[in-house]
């Protein structure tokens, strides 16, 4: 069947599998890949397991066990925050932090918590050498102080932990936005490391990116997904490293000099980056929402820690631009119904183009099945007469083709973009929209992006000659809408009113070839 059909028919049932297919991906196949809380403090240990670290400037090898304290029982120190609560705990390490506030609540209403239990925590240290390591784990830390408010301002927190004849000593500033300075240092010239810890475990979508990412000295962003590490990596001329969900991350980062990085992977391929470091190091951190604004307050560079995927290049300016309108409507939804209405603007010139090219198509159906019954045995001849036909009459094939295809980039980018901007997390729109990241619990825009579809379908122009083509496109809306049924409300948004503008569009471009029609008419009579 596939044979018979044109190029332009291909090329446009290819586009609707495509897009059916990875809607369907994330319903029924991405789910399998979100983290599962409650697993049991085995598997967890199994999870945490990691390899031999390698460093690139030593012949040492560390261990990277996972650390002891890993929950707030073995707490030494609480640090308040603006929107959240670090717990410290006795093994040194940024053992929990406890998000604040009605937007950081989990599906039972508790405070989210951004690490699993039994994972190794930011600011975990480990040695080169086995011994000092092994004593290292049996030797807690002290606190100078066992609570901190740096709610509103700066507050200082000093550790240290004596292992053998070893004293160590952070010395970590915490500002109230949760980022944080801290220099570690060892009494005596060896070398360790110091880690961001295994990514936040609040939030991981099967199409947010989750694992670790590394910034270079020339800005380019090294990914490292969940699963997708086969051995320890070694890395040089690193200027920031975090590990990150589809929220939250952990950050460490020095943009003063470049950083020695190793990854480590796990058991299960997922990555931990260790930063080198020899009888001292000082670095800024930050652990909490990956706020965009708060990211570049604290280093413009640190915009890159928010990754977009493989339309990162599109995604990027659409967030700003999405994020700019914002600002001045006070209202992300209506932000959104704004972004959508520009970027119809902006493509309005090739939708037109390829309006007008269905059209024709449109009337030359007719002709073209002429053509096919008359060279139904001579395919060659069939595509040169098809060919002088859309010559003659300037018809383009693959005309009304082109904005659709364009339309699959900016689609992808804006998943992209409503999927992990926190920003929207618990924001609200009109009336039952509560949380525009959620789904819509009653499922109105869902069945109003249907409707809109099939409306846009009834007066869209089309030239199908194949029944099965044709009623593989009339199901489409039904399909669509029963897979947006939960996908966020911001994303059905999007896509509704992208619906409502293509339909005006298309309206406003039939009546003028209606007219132009009735005047050709009347000319020739």
């Amino acid at each position: 069947m596939l044979e018979k059909l044109s190029p332009q028919k291909r090329l446009v049932l290819a586009t609707a599998i495509s897009a059916v297919f990875f809607i369907g991906y994330e319903v029924f196949i991405g789910s399998k890949f979100r983290p599962e809380h409650n697993a049991t403090k085995t598997e967890l240990n199994a999870q945490n397991q990691t390899s031999v670290i390698k460093p690139t400037t030593t012949d040492a090898n560390i261990s990277a066990a996972p650390t002891a304290t890993a929950s707030t029982s073995g707490v030494i120190s609480k640090i308040k925050l603006k929107e959240s609560e670090l717990f410290i705990g006795s093994d040194g390490t940024i053992s929990q932090v406890v998000m604040q506030g009605e937007k950081f609540k989990d599906n039972h209403g508790k405070p989210v918590k951004l690490f699993a239990e039994l994972k190794t925590k930011p600011l975990s240290v480990k040695f080169s050498d086995r011994a000092l390591e092994e004593a290292a784990s049996k030797a807690p830390y002290t606190a100078s102080l066992s609570s901190i408010d740096a709610t509103s301002e700066t507050k200082t927190l000093t550790l240290t932990q004596q292992v053998l004849d070893v004293n160590i000593t952070k010395q970590i500033t915490f500002k109230p936005n949760g980022s944080y300075d801290v220099k570690i240092t060892s009494s005596k010239d060896i070398p360790f490391f110091v880690t961001t810890g295994f990514r936040p475990d609040v939030l991981a979508d099967s199409f947010a990116f989750k694992g670790a990412l590394l910034i270079e000295s020339d800005d380019t962003v090294k990914t490292v997904e969940d699963g997708g590490i086969k051995a320890d990596e070694s890395l040089s001329n690193i200027n920031a490293v975090a590990t990150v969900d589809r929220y939250y991350s952990s950050v460490l980062y020095n943009f003063k000099a470049p950083m020695a990085v190793t990854v480590v992977a796990d058991i299960h391929k997922n990555p931990t980056p260790y930063i080198e470091a020899k009888k001292e190091i000082e670095l800024g951190g930050y652990v909490g929402p990956k706020y965009v604004e708060t990211l570049k307050s604290i280093n413009p560079r640190l915009g890159g820690v928010v990754e977009y995927g493989f339309f990162t290049f599109i995604a990027k300016p659409m967030f700003t631009a999405l994020e700019w309108i914002e600002n001045k409507v006070g209202n992300w939804g209506w932000a959104i119904v704004i972004l959508t209405i520009l970027i119809r603007l902006i493509l309005f010139p090739l939708t037109y183009k390829g309006m007008v090219s269905m059209s024709k198509l449109k009337e030359l159906t007719p002709k073209l099945t002429e053509l096919r019954e008359k060279y139904k045995g001579d395919p060659q001849k069939l595509n040169i007469h098809m060919m002088e036909l859309y010559k003659k009459h300037g018809a383009n094939p693959l005309g009304g083709c082109l904005p659709l295809l364009l339309q699959i980039p900016v689609f992808f980018a804006i998943y992209r973009v409503l999927l992990n901007a926190i920003e929207l997390k618990g924001a609200p729109w009109i009336l039952w929209i509560h949380d525009l990241s959620l789904m819509d619990q009653y499922y109105v825009l869902p069945l109003l992006m249907g409707a809109t579809m099939f409306l846009q379908q009834k007066i869209t122009p089309t030239n199908f000659t194949d029944p099965i083509q044709e009623k593989i496109f009339k199901y489409l809306p039904v399909v669509f809408t029963f897979f947006f049924l939960a996908f966020p409300a911001g994303l059905t948004l999007y896509w509704f009113v992208n619906n409502v503008l293509s339909i005006g569009q298309q309206y406003a471009v039939n009546k003028m070839l209606d007219r132009q029609k009735a005047l050709r008419r009347q000319h020739h009579d």
